[in-house]
């Protein structure tokens, strides 16, 4: 008489271990499927940038435990915009002069804030993608000398040296070039010029310089070279460059999918000084250290 009782419970018993398992697997499956994405952090091809996606990467990962990777120099403005579009990486660090100029191909206004506002407005329309508040580099380009030049005594700004004998040799880099206010402002400045205007790769251009293959060189007040007596950089007197504020573009999908990284990304608004770009990028520069040493050294002094 037993064996019939053990066989009706055995199926019940089975049926609940089925159940029960199923529920697992489901759960599993829903738990891989919620799983995040590493979010990619990019660049350009500057020293300067590069720094600035290593301390948005850094800054990310201490503040909320997501994987990041890191696609850092990957190239000119329409190169790394071109790669964030085609969702390769979610967020870099870009000028709201050159969104203007280079992907929106804007004149931009006179007015910093403006040139933010209308970057803002286009990126978020076109591109879908977010333009958080400036870091506070900005990138105002400057014409570039060696101090050991006889005429740099003599000269300030780009003003000045449009008034001295001989003429210039100036290279500047492709992304410069291909900005709608780049060779066109040095033009209006009638530089004496012995050459036409060279571009060339951003690691390049210092070397052209102290090679002597070219006399004037265009490049930003952050620039870690700066930091040497070797060099003497001319302001942009007449304003003829666009307005420079380095801030973070993000995708909205990206920050859609985590509530959380948009308020930690605002976290570093404000927060980075030209001064200490400078100081950055002479640390990689000049002294030769790694990237991301120095990134993590800046964000251990702003805790």
């Amino acid at each position: 008489m037993s064996f019939p009782v053990r066989s009706k419970r055995f199926p019940a018993f089975g049926s609940s271990f089925a159940i029960v398992s199923l529920l697992l697997a489901c759960l599993l499956i829903g738990a891989c499927g919620n799983k995040q994405k590493p979010i990619v952090v990019g660049s350009k091809n500057s020293t300067d940038q590069m720094i600035l996606g290593e301390i948005i990467a850094q800054h990310i990962e201490s503040r909320t435990g997501r994987t990041v990777q890191r696609r850092l120099g990957v190239g000119n403005t329409m190169v790394t915009y071109q790669t964030m579009q085609s969702d390769q990486i979610n967020v870099y660090p870009e000028f709201t002069g050159t969104m203007i100029t280079e992907i929106l191909r804007e004149q931009p206004a006179s007015d910093p804030s403006l040139v933010f506002e209308r970057a803002r407005g286009e990126m978020r329309r076109v591109g879908q993608i977010e333009v958080l508040d400036p870091l506070g580099v900005t990138g105002e380009p400057v014409g570039i000398v060696a101090a050991a030049d006889p005429r740099a005594a003599k000269i300030a700004n780009l003003s000045d040296a449009a008034g001295v004998n001989p003429g210039w040799k100036i290279a500047v880099t492709f992304d410069f070039q291909q900005r709608l206010d780049g060779v066109p402002a040095i033009t209006q400045y009638h530089l004496p010029m012995t050459d036409p205007v060279r571009a060339v790769e951003p690691a390049d251009i210092y070397r052209m310089i102290e090679q002597g293959q070219v006399s004037m060189i265009f490049g930003t007040i952050t620039d870690g070279q700066l930091a040497s007596n070797k060099w003497k950089a001319l302001a942009d007197d007449k304003k003829l460059f666009s307005p420079q504020q380095v801030c973070i573009m993000a995708r909205k999908t990206t920050l859609d999918a985590d509530p959380n990284l948009q308020p930690v990304l605002a976290e570093l608004s404000g927060k980075i000084s030209n001064e200490a770009m400078r100081r950055m990028n002479a640390e990689v520069l000049l002294n030769q250290r790694p990237i991301a040493d120095v990134a993590k050294e800046f964000l251990a002094r702003k805790k």
